[in-house]
């Protein structure tokens, strides 16, 4: 990577990233009867929200920092290439559809990787042609980090090229196989398993991260293809790209951990620490998405006050203080502010 191609160090904080590598990781904790509640410590994460619908969005950096974590803890290898295999068309959504319904494998490869995005991805994709070891005819689809990070790489190449290739026999059937893989880091002591799963001969300690497939392939047609069909998914993948909702993102994880640390009245400057973003960078995004802190601040803090006073045995004032205000008169105004009546009169007509 040159150094024109070093990413802004604020994008790897943007959250963007669906938490699908994470929920897999989870699942193989609980086989291996692994507690995983400490992958989260200090990211302001839990493991119930990998369980819910709709899905946690991480940052790129929070989710390096939750896989390097699970990989210290779980036991053996090759743990990415068990979690790749899993998955199926289905498991890729939208994209897994957008691409069965392509008119070849040639264009639903390209869309595969233009929309990988949407999938979770941690490794851009790209795809170039190149000539096999035999001079055959060939396209490689190549993944690198946005940050090299060495002790992670490995786990996640396995993850993606695995589930790729089953994704692609689910496109095209069993007998597929690439030409041939290479990888950029030395081979791990589970090598040979990366030969039995891709079913090709497999180079380590190689340029970059790629797999080669003959070109042949790309002419292949898709069965479900389906004109209308194929445009009216694509239309979805687009607005589902987090190039185009970022900011989106943004606004939740800040009423996350608002709602994690309301009775402290966090300032600006505080959340913006927790999402590694200076105050300026996460002022920027919130006018970006059409708000402000405070505009989001009063929201979370009137639903959670009002949330409150629904229950009779809640004091006004200690509805106050769990959202944030040390006087109970201030707490008032800001109520009647927000709603145009007090909290007294709001609990009166929700009983």
């Amino acid at each position: 990577m040159s150094a024109n191609d070093l990413p802004d160090p604020a994008e790897l904080h943007v959250v963007n990233i669906k938490s699908g590598i994470v929920a897999g990781l989870i699942a193989r904790a609980d086989e291996l009867g692994v507690a995983c509640e400490g992958w989260f410590a200090g990211l302001r994460l839990q493991r119930a929200q990998f369980e819910a619908d709709p899905p946690v969005y991480l940052s790129y950096r929070q989710a390096c920092e939750i896989v390097r974590r699970a990989l210290r803890s779980l036991p053996g290898q090759a743990h990415g290439l068990v979690i790749g295999q899993r998955q199926d068309v289905g498991h890729f959504g939208l994209l897994g559809l957008a691409m069965l319904t392509a008119e070849d494998f040639g264009e639903a490869l390209r869309i595969g990787i233009h929309y990988a995005p949407i999938t979770g991805a941690m490794m851009e994709l790209q795809l170039e042609p190149c000539r096999g070891g035999d001079g055959r005819d060939c396209v490689a689809v190549s993944a690198r980090m946005r940050t090299r990070e060495a002790e992670i790489e490995p786990f996640l190449c396995e993850e993606l090229f695995a589930s790729c290739l089953m994704l692609c026999r689910g496109l095209l059937g069993p007998g597929f196989s690439p030409l041939a893989a290479e990888l950029a880091y030395p081979a791990p002591a589970h090598a040979a398993d990366y030969a039995r799963v891709f079913g090709c001969a497999v180079d380590f300690d190689a340029g970059c991260n790629r797999v080669v497939i003959e070109r042949r392939w790309l002419q292949v047609a898709m069965p479900a293809h389906n004109p209308a069909s194929a445009a009216h998914v694509l239309a979805l993948c687009r607005e589902q790209m987090p190039s185009e909702r970022p900011v989106n993102e943004i606004v939740g994880a800040v009423e996350r951990l608002l709602l994690l640390q309301l009775a402290d009245a966090p300032r600006l400057i505080d959340i913006a620490a927790e999402l590694h973003l200076t105050e300026r960078t996460l002022r920027r995004h919130l006018c970006d998405a059409g708000t402000s802190y405070k505009a989001i601040h009063d929201r979370v803090r009137r639903e959670a006050a009002e949330a409150l006073l629904r229950s009779p045995d809640a004091r006004i004032a200690e509805v106050g203080a769990a959202v944030g205000f040390r006087d109970a008169r201030e707490f008032r105004r800001a109520f009647k502010r927000w709603t145009g009546m007090a909290p007294r009169e709001m609990r009166q007509r929700a009983n």
